[in-house]
């Protein structure tokens, strides 16, 4: 089996982090090129949600929704990138694909670095390739990702259901978003999907996504 492996949601400051490992045969890859599957960046919602199910019934797959409050609990001893070696971890170990290939987008610019951090969590043989930009070099990790950013998009929309405010993506460089941030103390309800450990909170200002790249190095 080959596996690939991606998040979504890494830079928000509201709502999860989702991370997703979908598996294949490697003779089956194919049939998620013919659908069309690339990185989720690069295709827009509907296609993401249209691609969703079919690529859903190819794949093996599993995820791990890592909550704002989990996070935030998390990276009181942990950086970003060791939280999410932890989840890729499990869940490599929850699948049971021993002898498969994970091709996994790398958060770090090293990406032998993450493959280490992956190791030191990971209990079942599987060969790690870690990659930047993974998710736009190998199919399988493009199949990931539209799950993991459907997962994720449909997590954000409850969240705004429940707490009656629709602050848009969650993203750190959207306006509404940081609009509903910067008054949070107005809002109440956002306050257990906030995710307390990033500098916009601490600093008290705005900054955009890029900034929060350097974070979970």
């Amino acid at each position: 089996m080959i596996v690939g492996i991606d998040e979504a949601g890494r830079g928000c400051i509201i709502g999860p982090m989702v991370i997703c490992a979908a598996a294949i045969n490697p003779m089956e890859e194919y049939k998620l090129k013919e659908l069309g599957v690339k990185d989720s960046k690069r295709l827009t919602p509907l296609q993401r949600e249209r691609l969703y199910p079919k690529v859903a019934k190819l794949c093996r797959y599993m995820t791990a929704k890592v909550s704002a409050q989990e996070l935030n609990l998390l990276m009181e001893k942990h950086n970003l990138n060791e939280i999410e070696a932890m989840k890729i971890a499990h869940i490599l170990d929850s699948l049971s694909l021993a002898g498969a290939t994970a091709f996994i987008d790398s958060p770090d610019n090293v990406p032998s670095k993450f493959a280490r951090r992956i190791e030191k969590y990971l209990k079942t043989r599987v060969k790690l390739v870690p990659a930047n930009k993974a998710d736009d070099t190998y199919v399988v990790t493009g199949a990931a990702s539209i799950i993991a950013k459907v997962t994720r998009d449909r997590e954000i929309e409850k969240i705004k259901r429940e707490i009656g405010i629709d602050f848009n993506s969650g993203y750190t460089s959207d306006p509404l978003t940081q609009h509903y941030v910067a008054r949070r103390a107005e809002y109440p309800a956002l306050a257990p999907y906030l995710r307390t450990k990033w500098s916009t909170l601490k600093e008290g200002r705005q900054k955009k996504l890029l900034d929060f790249s350097e974070e979970g190095k």
